[in-house]
């Protein structure tokens, strides 16, 4: 119990959480914890299965998963369940699916359980901030009976709800971006105003030109090398959208009344959201079916001048090396990045945190202890008078979170009927686009909203 009482930071704390079976079992003390280190806590456990998927679906996993009963073709069987699916072929596919189907359901749980929190004082804040070992168990429990689910519709079904879910997660990251963009720049122009602003005020040019000409330079790139004159429409008229829509809110984050509205608004979050949607483009388009208008960044390299053959790619399970490719690695990388800020984040944009739901400036600062008189820093309980964030909308997005993790690791494939091959389909091109525009749509209402809304403190 000593242990827990005496959190003198962030490190201290992973130690409790993942330490001493003392320490767990005394449910870590709720009120000794924070709003930041409970959010951290919850990402680590997802984290923590984001890892476990990534083993899973490494090359030479499937002689080990052959052993779980009933999984696959040619493993050990279980009565009553009976399985015609080759574990060499989708072996990766299967566990990702399992492991993440797992994490969602816990926090999905979490999420019910958490409706209408109102302060810490609640006895349902309890269970939000302490009986971390019961919670492992829990989401142990979960995913051990995952993998005992019988394919039939499962993978299918759940493929459509990866989907869904994969959608609302990427505006999520789009509105966390937006935050840590606007977060950057106040603090720039902060240092700009304390003295040397010729300095930070190049420093602001700079980077703003730097994301600039990389999204306009994958934009080229992508006209070169992802469209062709006689085909490849969905494509050019992709690009040209989301050009003209990062146009658009480039424009909008300067006027002058978007300006007067909120000072701190600029080109910074525009040109950074500008490159995000960018890459969720070329995301898009990397899932396009259509070999002819989606060449591999390898054949590129090797072999520029090689125009590929049409029809639909020839893929290969995600459980050898499919899952390694650019786009993944990179929103793999997104995702970490996201999950860590969401954590910690300490934003004063009243609009992301409408949308966020959190409160203004609640993030990892020297308010979250307090030292006592033996001279050891504590964690604090910051939320006695109301809570600083949604408890039920911080679990349903570590849900949508689980479900994107799940797409981006399996490459968004889908088995064939037989379940020999995985292959992309055009549905997943449409929702990664459509997903781009919702976000572009939610960064311009974080610049209009307090215009439009004149009359509602966004201050």
């Amino acid at each position: 119990m000593g242990a827990c009482l005496a959190l003198g930071s962030l490190a201290s704390c992973a130690s409790c959480l993942c330490g001493s079976a003392s320490c767990l079992l005394s449910s870590c003390c709720p009120s000794a914890f924070n709003s930041t280190i409970t959010r951290l806590a919850f990402s680590f456990l997802l984290l923590l299965g984001t890892l476990v998927s990534i083993i899973m679906i490494l090359p030479g996993m499937e002689e080990h998963l052959k052993q779980i009963p009933g999984f696959c073709l040619g493993g050990t069987s279980v009565p009553g369940i009976e399985n015609k699916v080759n574990c060499d072929i989708i072996v990766g596919y299967k566990s990702v699916y399992r492991m993440c189907f797992a994490m969602a359901c816990f926090f999905f749980l979490f999420s019910i359980i958490m409706i209408r929190v109102r302060s810490s004082k609640d006895p349902r804040g309890a269970i939000q901030n302490g009986f971390w070992f019961f919670k492992f168990l829990v989401l142990v429990g979960i995913t051990v009976g995952a993998f005992f689910i019988p394919d039939g519709i499962f993978n299918t079904v759940w493929y459509y709800f990866g989907m869904v879910g994969s959608f609302f997660f990427i505006a999520v990251q789009l509105i966390l971006l937006v935050d840590f963009a606007h977060s950057w720049n106040q603090s720039w122009l902060l240092k700009a105003e304390d003295g040397n602003s010729k300095f930070w005020f190049a420093a602001l040019l700079t980077v703003t030109v730097i994301f600039y000409a990389l999204a306009f330079s994958f934009v080229v790139v992508f006209y070169i090398y992802y469209t062709k004159p006689d085909d490849c429409t969905e494509h050019k008229v992709f690009i040209s959208l989301n050009f003209i829509f990062c146009i658009i809110v480039s424009i909008v984050s300067i006027l002058p009344k978007v300006q007067e509205a909120q000072p701190s608004s600029g080109l910074l979050q525009a040109s950074f959201i500008s490159l995000y949607t960018m890459y969720i483009t070329w995301s898009a388009m990397s899932n396009n079916p259509n070999r002819k208008c989606n060449p591999s960044l390898l054949s590129l390299v090797t072999d520029p001048s090689a125009t590929p053959a049409p029809g639909p790619a020839p893929t290969t399970a995600p459980g050898s090396t499919q899952w390694w490719d650019a786009q993944g690695i990179v929103g793999l990388i997104i995702f970490l990045f996201c999950t860590l800020y969401a954590s910690i984040r300490s934003s004063n944009n009243a609009t992301v945190n409408k949308l966020m739901q959190t409160e203004e400036g609640q993030g990892l600062t020297s308010d979250s202890y307090e030292t006592g008189e033996d001279g050891v820093h504590r964690a604090v309980d910051n939320e006695e008078d109301g809570v600083t964030y949604s408890y039920s909308f911080f679990h349903f997005s570590l849900c949508l979170a689980s479900l994107y993790i799940m797409m981006t690791l399996t490459n968004w494939f889908i088995p064939d009927a037989t379940y020999e091959t995985m292959k992309s389909t055009m549905p997943s091109v449409w929702v990664k686009i459509s997903s781009s525009w919702f976000g572009l749509a939610i960064f311009l209402w974080t610049l209009i909203a307090p215009v439009i809304l004149s009359d509602r403190d966004f201050s």
